[in-house]
């Protein structure tokens, strides 16, 4: 993994942390935890983008298998999150984090895969 899709990738974990967690402790989604999870969508993209070419294409390993999975789910993610503040309903506002905490726990496994992978073989 080249530097700057390693600096990317890791801009995606922090603004996707930043996005869910603080969505989490306020209790509620506001438009500013969507502005970070489209930004941790676009970052990931961009990393990942960034290893298909160092790479030469997408591998069907464990990590490549997670990582699109994690994408598929960031974007659904913030696609729902941008519907629910657009319908205001405050019942999805007040309970969107049960669906946020494990998007970004599954985002996790293919974050940390390589450096476990790495370890254990």
């Amino acid at each position: 993994m080249t530097a700057a899709s390693s600096t990317i990738i890791t801009l995606a974990l922090a603004f996707y942390s930043i996005g869910v967690w603080s969505e989490r402790v306020s209790g509620r989604l506001k438009a500013w935890h969507l502005v970070f999870f489209w930004l941790g969508l676009v970052c990931d993209t961009w990393g990942t983008g960034l290893m298909f070419e160092m790479a030469g294409g997408m591998s069907r390993d464990f990590h490549a298998l997670t990582g699109l999975l994690a994408i598929v789910l960031m974007l659904v993610h913030a696609i729902w999150a941008s519907a629910v503040l657009m319908r205001r309903d405050e019942r999805w506002i007040t309970g969107f984090h049960r669906f946020s905490v494990p998007v970004w726990v599954i985002w996790l496994i293919p974050y940390f895969s390589p450096m476990i992978l790495a370890v254990g073989g």
